[in-house]
C-alpha cells in the first residue's frame, strides 16, 4: 500500500519476501514483551532452543497476570521467568510495577519500531506509531532467539477520523463504534491505520485504547501516526529523545477506507457476551448494576483515572455497587497518590487494588451470581469474569464512574456535570521495579524451576495417514477462554499442561478431556472465527497433549491458527461451509496421503462412518507447510540446525 505508515515500517524492517497483501514475509523484530500467563511457556521454549543472548534491541518480561499468590505456584513461575530473563539479557518487570502494555507504552515503545508480544493486546503500542503485533509464545521465543518474525502481509484499512469527541465521550466509544461497524471478525488479515484531522484531537493514551481493542476485531495490528502529541507524551515520560515523526504520505493508498466523525459519537456499551454487541447507553437504558471495574490494559492510564477521580470527587459510590479500580502502572498510582486523586477515589468508596490485570482475566473481583458488571476492559466473553452467569458490559471510564455513583447505567451527558480537560503530567523516572540483566549470563545464573513447572508437549512429524475421532462439534466464535479457561483457579497452572488438560473446553463440554483420552487421537469440528480472543498458546498445547490431530472450521482467528500450526495441529477450512452440519461426535475421520495433501493444499477428509468425503484447504504458506510436516515449529528449527 503506497505511502502508508504500515508499509513504511514493514519495508524498513523487511528481511525477505515481497511486500504485497497475502505474501509471506520475514521482518526484523526490534522489541518483544511477554507476560507471566504466557511467559513460562515462552521461556521454556527459549531454553529449549539453547540460545545465549536475545537478538532483539530490547526484550522485557512483565509480571502482571498471575499476581495473586495463594500458593507457591505463581511465585515459582515468577522466579523461573526472572532467572531465564537474567540468563538471556531480558529486562524483568517485578509484580506490582503494572500492566505490560501500559508499562511498555510509558518506558520502552518507540515510533517506527517493531514489537512482538505474547499477548493479544500488544497492538497497544500502535498508539505510539509502532508495528506492534500479538503472537503465540513460540513465535515470540523465536523472535528473541533469531530477531525475526514471519507473517502474511496484511491489507491496510485506512480509518479517517474527523471532528472532535464531545464531553463525556472517549476513545473507548470510538473503538466500540468501529467494533459495531466491523464485528469481531472484521479485522482478520488487516491493519487498521488511522489518519485524518481527528487524529490530532486524541492523546497517545486515547490512541492506545483504540489500538488495544483492535485486537477484538481480529486485526493483525492497528497504528496511529507519530506527531506532536506523541512527542508530548514521550516528553512526559522523560523520553523525548525517542520521538520520531511518522505519518502516511498525502497520496497514501488503502485497501479500504472507513470514516468516523468523532463529533457524532454517543456513549456506547458492549452488551453481553461479545465486544461487538454494541448499543448506545441510551438505547440500553438505566439498568441496575452491582459492580463497576475500572482499569485493564485498555483504560488504566493516568488521564483515564484522573477523569474518574474528577467524577468521584465529593460524591459517593451507590450503596448497591462495588467499585474497584486497578491503576495501569506504579508510576500512575504514585502520581494519583501525590496529587490527591487517590484520596478522592477512596473517600467516594472505591476499592483500589494492585497495578495488575486482575479482574480482566478473572483473577479476583468476580461479580455476584447473576450480577451486572460494567467494566472498562476489552473482553466480556461469558464466564471470563469468573462468574458464569454474570452479565458484563464494556464501557468507557467516564460512563463507568458516573454509573457507579448513580447505581444504574448512566449517560453522563444527562447529569449536567462538567468534566475538565485532563492534561498529561510529568512523571518521575522509577526503575525500582525493573531487574536489569547486566552482569548475568547462562554460566552464572541457573534456571530456577519449581515443582509446578512441567515440560511442554512436542508433536511428531506428520504421518502419511492421519486418523482421528470427532471429540467436539463447536459453534461459531469459540474463544480461547472456551478452549482453555483462564481464571483464578487455573492461572497458577499455566506452566503445567498435564493439570490444565483436565479443564480443556470445560465451560462448553465437561466430558471433552475424558472423551479425548478414550479416542487417543481426536479431531475438532468448529464454526466461524474459531479461537478468537487471547494469544495464549495453551489453547493449542493442551489439545495437543490430549491428542488432537486436526481441526476443521469455517474460519479461524489469526493468532490461534498460528498457534495450532506451531504445535503441529492441522487447521483445515471447509471448502463448503454447509459440510459442517454432517459431523457428529465419535465420527471416525481419515486424511490419506496427508503429507502430500498438505503440500498441494488439497486435503480430502473421509468420514469412515458415513463413507462421505469432504474437501478442505489450509491456505498454508511455505513456512507453515514446513512447520506442519515437521510436527511443529520447534521440530522444524531442530531439523534446520541439524543440517
Amino acid at each position: 500500500m503506497k505511502g502508508t505508515i504500515t508499509y513504511k515500517i514493514l519495508k524498513d524492517h523487511l528481511i525477505s519476501g515481497n511486500l504485497k497483501p497475502g505474501e509471506e514475509i520475514t521482518v526484523r523484530i526490534d522489541q518483544t514483551l511477554t507476560q507471566d500467563s504466557t511467559g513460562t511457556m515462552v521461556y521454556l521454549q527459549l531454553e529449549a532452543m539453547n540460545v545465549d543472548r536475545v537478538k532483539t534491541e530490547l526484550s522485557v518480561a512483565y509480571i502482571d497476570h498471575n499476581t495473586l499468590q495463594t500458593g507457591y505456584e505463581n511465585a515459582d513461575d515468577h522466579a523461573f521467568i526472572e532467572s531465564v530473563a537474567k540468563r538471556h539479557g531480558i529486562l524483568f518487570s517485578k509484580p506490582g510495577n503494572g500492566i505490560c502494555h501500559q508499562l511498555h507504552l510509558e518506558n520502552f515503545g518507540i515510533p517506527g519500531k517493531t514489537l512482538l508480544g505474547s499477548d493479544s493486546h500488544t497492538p497497544t503500542g500502535g498508539g505510539l506509531g509502532m508495528i506492534a503485533i500479538g503472537a503465540g509464545g513460540l513465535d515470540v521465543a523465536v523472535a528473541m532467539a533469531q530477531g525475526s518474525y514471519t507473517l502474511q502481509v496484511p491489507k491496510v484499512v485506512g480509518v479517517k477520523l474527523t471532528g472532535k469527541l464531545q464531553p463525556w465521550l472517549s476513545a473507548k466509544d470510538v473503538i466500540l463504534h468501529i467494533l459495531r461497524m466491523l464485528t469481531v471478525k472484521g479485522g482478520v488479515g488487516k491493519v487498521l491505520e488511522y489518519f485524518g484531522e481527528g487524529v490530532a484531537t486524541l492523546s497517545v493514551t486515547d490512541r492506545a485504547t483504540i489500538t488495544n481493542m483492535g485486537a477484538e476485531l481480529g486485526a493483525t495490528t492497528s497504528i496511529f501516526p507519530s506527531d506532536e502529541n506523541t512527542r508530548a507524551y514521550l516528553a512526559s515520560q522523560g523520553r523525548e529523545k525517542d520521538y520520531v515523526p511518522l505519518s502516511a504520505d498525502s497520496d497514501a493508498e488503502y485497501d479500504q477506507i472507513l470514516e468516523v466523525n468523532l463529533s457524532e459519537l454517543v456513549p456506547l456499551a458492549a452488551k453481553p457476551h461479545s465486544p461487538d454487541n454494541v448499543a448506545s447507553v441510551e438505547e440500553i437504558g438505566p439498568i441496575s448494576i452491582h459492580q463497576v471495574a475500572i482499569g485493564s490494559c485498555t483504560n488504566s492510564s493516568y488521564t483515564d483515572l484522573m477523569k474518574v477521580a474528577e467524577i468521584l470527587k465529593g460524591r459517593k459510590v451507590h450503596p448497591d455497587v462495588s467499585l474497584v479500580i486497578s491503576p495501569g502502572s506504579s508510576k500512575i498510582l504514585s502520581k494519583l497518590a501525590e496529587n490527591g486523586a487517590l484520596a478522592h477515589m477512596i473517600k467516594a468508596g472505591a476499592r483500589v487494588i494492585e497495578c495488575a490485570c486482575g479482574p480482566c482475566i478473572g483473577m479476583g473481583q468476580a461479580p455476584r451470581s447473576g450480577g451486572i458488571s460494567l467494566r472498562t476492559f476489552n473482553r466480556n466473553f461469558k464466564g471470563r469474569s469468573g462468574t458464569a452467569d454474570a452479565q458484563v458490559y464494556l464501557v468507557s471510564p467516564e460512563t463507568a464512574a458516573i454509573s457507579a455513583i448513580e447505581g444504574v447505567l448512566t449517560d453522563g451527558r444527562k447529569t449536567g456535570i462538567h468534566l475538565p480537560e485532563i492534561e498529561e503530567t510529568i512523571f518521575d523516572k522509577n526503575d525500582n521495579y525493573i531487574v536489569n540483566p547486566e552482569g548475568f549470563n547462562k554460566e552464572n545464573t541457573p534456571v530456577v524451576m519449581g515443582p509446578n513447572i512441567k515440560p511442554f508437549p512436542l508433536n511428531k512429524p506428520m504421518e502419511d495417514m492421519v486418523e482421528a475421532s470427532v471429540v467436539l462439534v463447536g459453534q461459531d466464535n469459540i474463544t480461547t477462554d472456551d478452549i482453555m479457561p483462564s481464571n483464578a483457579k487455573l492461572l497458577p497452572y499455566r506452566s503445567n499442561i498435564p493439570h490444565l488438560s483436565n479443564y480443556c473446553f470445560y465451560t462448553i463440554d465437561e466430558g471433552f478431556p475424558a472423551r479425548c483420552k478414550v479416542a487417543e487421537k481426536g479431531a475438532i469440528i468448529a464454526g466461524a472465527n474459531y479461537g478468537q480472543g487471547s494469544s495464549r498458546e495453551h489453547a493449542a498445547l493442551v489439545p495437543l497433549y490430549l491428542g488432537i490431530r486436526f481441526v476443521i472450521a469455517k474460519s479461524y482467528a489469526r493468532i490461534h491458527r498460528s498457534n495450532l500450526i506451531n504445535s503441529g495441529i492441522i487447521p483445515l477450512v471447509f471448502a463448503n461451509p454447509e459440510d459442517y452440519d454432517d459431523f457428529s461426535l465419535d465420527h471416525r475421520l481419515r486424511i490419506e496421503n496427508a503429507r502430500q495433501a498438505v503440500e498441494d493444499d488439497n486435503i480430502i477428509v473421509k468420514n469412515l462412518d458415513t463413507g462421505k468425503e469432504y474437501k478442505t484447504y489450509g491456505n498454508f504458506t511455505p513456512e507453515e507447510r514446513s512447520i506442519l510436516l515437521a510436527g511443529g515449529k520447534i521440530n522444524m528449527i531442530k531439523e534446520a540446525e541439524a543440517k
